[in-house]
């Protein structure tokens, strides 16, 4: 687990910190909402694995919060957790699209059970989708696997084949911190090269594809470790 990210949205606190206390046992970050306008903002600048989200809120309705959701063009799956039982309430929050609709009260375990189930399988979802395209897309960039071509906005970036093959690890797994140790058995296995070589490659790709190569925010040094890709 890599700590997923969990938005939780209801209107009652004591809900709120009974949820968030379960989920942080399993290492996940919480952020919480107690209303729609609230959540909204939240979705708006930040990046969730999975919402939970009550259907009476103080502002407004969790079934209409959900299609403002999506106009976001947030695909993010949402497990209602709600107070209404009926079988019409049910099915009307899957139809929206909602991945599971949980009624209150609930045990915290079996919630938890719930949410680690249905990250799992978006996050297989996702992989799914990067391996079954041509292209890997992260943010701006996108990587031609079969051309071994690399663009930012769409526009070409001229790479050296070794620079190749260094934006495609990193591009791989974005977020991942890498050693320099990782990097060289990776990339340059068949050479023997020193860190300061390894260095000149990463100083040659920032000057390629960050806007400021002095403050890059794409290629990061995560001091005494190594480096991370930043979509």
């Amino acid at each position: 687990m890599a700590n997923e990210r969990v938005l939780i949205v209801d209107d009652e606190e004591y809900i709120r910190k009974l949820i968030k206390r379960s989920l942080l046992l399993e290492n996940y970050l919480i952020e919480e909402a107690s209303c729609a306008e609230e959540a909204l903002i939240h979705l708006k600048n930040n990046v969730f694995d999975l919402i939970i989200l009550d259907v009476m809120l103080g502002d407004q309705d969790g079934f209409e919060l959900i299609g403002e959701i999506k106009n976001l063009g947030v695909k993010t799956p949402i497990i209602f957790v709600s107070g209404r039982s009926e079988d019409y309430d049910k099915i009307l929050g899957l139809g929206l699209g909602a991945v599971n609709y949980i009624t209150k009260p609930f045990s915290p375990a079996i919630l938890c059970a719930h949410v680690k189930a249905q990250i799992r399988s978006y996050q297989q979802y996702i992989e799914d989708k990067r391996i079954s395209s041509s292209f890997i897309i992260e943010g701006p960039f996108k990587f031609d696997l079969k051309t071994y071509k690399f663009y930012k906005n769409e526009k070409l970036i001229d790479l050296s084949y070794k620079e190749n093959l260094l934006i495609k690890f990193f591009i791989e797994s974005p977020q991942q911190v890498f050693t320099k140790e990782q990097l060289y058995e990776n990339i340059w296995s068949d050479t023997i090269i020193d860190d300061n070589a390894i260095m000149v490659y990463i100083h040659q790709l920032r000057r390629k594809i960050e806007d400021d190569p002095k403050s890059p925010k794409h290629i990061i040094t995560v001091w005494g470790i190594g480096y991370k890709f930043v979509p």
